[in-house]
C-alpha cells in the first residue's frame, strides 16, 4: 500500500446551490471566522442580526452585508440556514423562534452544561429543527486528512492518543469569561473531546482533574484527563494554558499511534495566539520507513468553518445523508464534558497510610 499524502481529503464538497445564511450575533467570532469563511467559500450571507443594533451595523458595513432591523426580520428569510453565533444561554430561546423544519448551526458549546444541552435537544426535536453544533475542529483540513488516513488503513488500528498542550493563552482577550464557573474543558478542550469522539467513538468513562492557576482568576486553565476505552486504547490529554515562559518549549500537539503507523499534528492557531502559527500534519504510514509531511491546503481558522457549513448546506439539500456533529451527536460530547467535571469534583482514590510501627 503506497502512501500518497496528496490523496488525503482536506475539503468538504461544496454545495452547488447554497442556501442564504442568516447570522444571529455580531461578536468577534463572526468577524474572525464565520464571515471570512463564508466569503472565502462564496456562501451567500443574507445578513446578520444582533440586539445591539449599532454593533450589528458596524460589522455588517465592514463586510458589505445587511444588518437586519429586527429579529423577526432576520427569521423571516426564506430557505435560510440560521447561524447562531450567540452565547450558550441564548441558544434554546432563539431555536424556539425559528420556523419549524429549519436548518441551523449552533455555536459551541451546546449550552453551558448538560441540562442546557438537553433543553436544546428537546427544542430541536419538538420543532423538527435539523441543527449541528459548531464543533468545527473535526472539519479542519488537517483533521479531515487524518480521519481519511485512518479510514484508508495507513495507521492500522488506532490504539494510542496523546494531546499535549503547554502554552500561554491570553485569557484577558475574553473578559466575558470572568466569573464563569466552567472554562477550560467547556470552552477549549471540548474541541479535543469532540474530535476524539469522532476518531474513537464514545469512551466508557473519564478520569479528569481541571484547575485554575494562582496567577489569575480564571476558573480553570489546566486539565489532565484520561478517557477510558478499555484495555486496548490509551487516550490522554495534558492541557496547560499557563506555560508562559517563552515560545521555546511550548507545544500544542496530538500524537496518534496505530498498530501499523502513526500521525503527529501541530495545532498552530493556539501558539502565539491570536497571531498563530501554521498547522502541521505528519504521518508515518504502514510499511513506511520515514515520516511524511502532508502539505496542508488550509488552517483550522477559518477553513474548518467552510467545511462545517458545507456539510450542513449539503445535508439541507439532500446531497449529504449524514449531518456530522448533529445535536444528537453533540449532546454526547456535552455528556463527556459533564462527566469530566463530575470526575474533577469527586475525591481521588485515597492512598494508603504508612502502618504504625
Amino acid at each position: 500500500m503506497t502512501f500518497d499524502p496528496k490523496s488525503l481529503r482536506q475539503w468538504w464538497p461544496k454545495p452547488p446551490m447554497p442556501r442564504p445564511i442568516v447570522i444571529l450575533g455580531a461578536g468577534s467570532i463572526v468577524d474572525d471566522a464565520h464571515l471570512p469563511a463564508y466569503n472565502k467559500a462564496g456562501f451567500p450571507v443574507a445578513g446578520l442580526y444582533d440586539p445591539n443594533g449599532e454593533k450589528a451595523k458596524t460589522l455588517a458595513d465592514q463586510w458589505g452585508i445587511r444588518a437586519f432591523a429586527s429579529e423577526a426580520e432576520a427569521l423571516a428569510v426564506e430557505d435560510a440556514i440560521f447561524d447562531l453565533a450567540t452565547p450558550p444561554a441564548a441558544h434554546a430561546g432563539i431555536l424556539a423562534k425559528l420556523p419549524r423544519g429549519s436548518f441551523a448551526l449552533i455555536q459551541k458549546p451546546m449550552g453551558s452544561d448538560l441540562a442546557a444541552a438537553t433543553e436544546i435537544l428537546r427544542v430541536c426535536r419538538e420543532r423538527d429543527i435539523k441543527a449541528a453544533v459548531n464543533f468545527q475542529l473535526r472539519f479542519a483540513p488537517m483533521m479531515l486528512a487524518l480521519y481519511d488516513a485512518v479510514e484508508k488503513g495507513y495507521l492500522g488500528e488506532v490504539v494510542d492518543f496523546d494531546a499535549w498542550l503547554a502554552l500561554a493563552t491570553p485569557w484577558g482577550l475574553w473578559p466575558f469569561l470572568k466569573g464563569l464557573p466552567r472554562i477550560e474543558i467547556a470552552m477549549h478542550s471540548i474541541h479535543y473531546l469532540d474530535f476524539i469522539r469522532g476518531l474513537l467513538g464514545n469512551p466508557k468513562g473519564v478520569h479528569a482533574k481541571t484547575i485554575g492557576h494562582p496567577n489569575h482568576e480564571v476558573a480553570q486553565t489546566r486539565t489532565a484527563a484520561i478517557l477510558d476505552y478499555g484495555d486496548k486504547v490509551r487516550c490522554v490529554l495534558s492541557v496547560n494554558h499557563d506555560h508562559d515562559f517563552g515560545r521555546k518549549f511550548q507545544a500544542c500537539e496530538f500524537r496518534i499511534s496505530g498498530t501499523k503507523g502513526a500521525a503527529y499534528i501541530k495545532l498552530g492557531v493556539n501558539l502565539d495566539y491570536p497571531r498563530g502559527e501554521p498547522d502541521e500534519l505528519w504521518i508515518r504510514p504502514a510499511d513506511g520507513s520515514d515520516w511524511v509531511e502532508v502539505k496542508l491546503e488550509g488552517a483550522w481558522f477559518p477553513d474548518a468553518f467552510v467545511n462545517r457549513m458545507a456539510n450542513l448546506q449539503r445535508f439541507a439539500s439532500g446531497e449529504d445523508k449524514t449531518l456530522v456533529g448533529s445535536v444528537e451527536d453533540a449532546w454526547q460530547t456535552m455528556a463527556l464534558v459533564e462527566a469530566a467535571y463530575q470526575s474533577s469534583a469527586a475525591p481521588a482514590t485515597p492512598i494508603a497510610k504508612l502502618p504504625k510501627a
